[in-house]
């Protein structure tokens, strides 16, 4: 069981995974979008208009990451505007972990909101042929009203996210060139739509939102879950597949998942794309979905990696990107203050990738800055540095870097479903509950490596 470092045949069976690759939306015309009207392969992502994923701005977001002292940068990140309609954004923020996760977090980078609107494309489909049967048979009354509106597109994003997220995952398994064995990613996505906020996360990476409140000042709020491997829902989903989870002596804050007969690998999250050693034991890749309502108070969202988390707080931050000089610079000044805060408060840690991205939610990047005063990347505008500079971009993953090493900090929290025979979950559950939020680690920081050392290539349980 699990002993295989990686699948050599591909999936025919996972709709998602192949119709998902050579689907995209890039048009520009208005209203609601069909994947008939553009169709472009995943090697063409990089030239579509409006989909960012290096360090620069869009009309109302700026990205920046920045690599670390521990190896080659793991995070990955990504913007991409005009999502499936002129009013609709999809942000993301990938942090990778183990030999390959560099690979794993650009993997998904570039695969999952992509299966995203192929699920929630049809889906859209699916509800359309059942409205037009309700129309057209009156008689079975109730049907009409059985969801608001705003319910309705909450449950077709959730189902969206759900599939989108397994889909991903089980072509990670059976990628040919990727193996994600002892590797992973933590992956935290929002969608914002009107005034709708569609999020779904994995792992440590966290969302928090800068709003202001009754007296007009600004607070943060924490949009998502840390998921780590305490919380209870998920110690009791890894114990009951088997997974052990304990912390060591020398790093008691810090609790992990460990393989039933080998203290190995030692996650320290209970949820990641990938880490398929694990999968048989608890850990899953179903995200925690979330539907909110944006108002006029609310200002800007930020997304990061957990470089940012182990040492800034979501109160600091909301600071930084409201005292920022412009706001196509806010990403790049909380990454500065995170450097900084490492050097000052852990002289002797290596500091950790950071990845983020502020999304401001009037739709606006100073629009008094002159275009040179920074400039505005899109994908084709980078597309020839990425592929100087960063040789393992390749989808394949063929071309990896000497450095396969690295460490990394890590948080995680709550969950969300049930375990049963190796097999995670259903696509109905996925929302937090109260008894969760008082898990979450708004404060806390945490200078661990995700994981402890690979486990050995046996399941077998030694003999006594």
């Amino acid at each position: 069981m699990g002993c295989c470092l990686s699948t050599s045949s591909r999936s025919t069976d996972d709709a998602g995974s192949s119709s998902c690759l050579e689907i995209g939306l890039c048009g520009q015309k208005k209203g609601r979008r069909t994947f008939s009207d553009h169709v472009v392969s995943l090697q063409k992502l990089t030239s579509l208009p409006n989909r960012i994923f290096s360090n620069g701005k869009s009309r109302s977001s700026c990205i920046f990451t920045q690599q670390g002292r521990k190896g080659v940068n793991q995070d990955a990140m990504i913007v991409w505007e005009d999502f499936v309609s002129e009013d609709a954004i999809f942000c993301g923020v990938f942090d990778g972990h183990g030999p390959y996760g560099h690979l794993v977090a650009r993997k998904v980078r570039d695969a999952l909101p992509i299966k995203l609107l192929s699920f929630l494309d049809s889906s859209e489909s699916r509800r359309s042929k059942a409205s037009f049967k309700k129309e057209i048979k009156p008689e079975s009354g109730e049907a009409e009203n059985d969801f608001s509106a705003e319910e309705e597109m909450s449950t077709m994003w959730r189902e969206a996210f759900m599939k989108a997220y397994k889909a991903m995952d089980k072509e990670l398994k059976s990628h040919a060139n990727l193996d994600c064995f002892c590797s992973g990613s933590t992956s935290v996505t929002i969608v914002k739509q009107g005034s709708n906020l569609f999020m779904g996360n994995i792992g440590d990476s966290r969302a928090i939102m800068g709003s202001k409140d009754s007296n007009d000042s600004m607070v943060a709020i924490q949009l998502t879950v840390d998921l780590k491997p305490d919380l209870p829902r998920e110690a009791e989903r890894i114990k009951k597949c088997k997974g052990r989870v304990f912390a060591l002596e020398d790093e008691p804050e810090v609790p992990r998942v460990w393989l039933p007969y080998d203290d190995a690998p030692g996650l320290a999250m209970a949820r990641a794309f990938g880490d398929f050693c694990l999968k048989e034991y608890g850990v899953i890749s179903i995200p925690e979905f979330t539907h909110r309502l944006l108002t006029d108070k609310d200002q800007f969202i930020v997304l990061a990696s957990d470089g940012i988390w182990d040492v800034l707080s979501n109160e600091e931050v909301v600071e930084i990107v409201s005292s920022a000089p412009n706001r196509s610079s806010a990403a790049r000044v909380i990454v500065e203050s995170a450097a900084r805060e490492w050097k000052h408060k852990y002289p002797t840690s290596k500091m950790d990738d950071c990845a983020v991205v502020c999304l401001f939610l009037d739709g606006k990047i100073n629009s008094e800055e002159s275009d040179c005063d920074e400039q505005c990347y899109s994908s084709a505008t980078i597309q020839n540095n990425n592929n100087l500079s960063n040789p393992v971009e390749s989808d394949e993953g063929q071309k990896s870097e000497p450095s396969l090493r690295r460490n990394y900090t890590v948080r995680s929290s709550e969950e969300i479903e049930k375990c049963v025979g190796g097999e995670s979950v259903d696509v109905e559950d996925g929302t937090s509950t109260a008894e969760d939020q008082n898990w979450l680690a708004l404060e806390g920081v945490t200078r661990v490596n995700s994981l402890v050392q690979l486990p050995r290539f046996s399941e077998e349980k030694p003999n006594s």
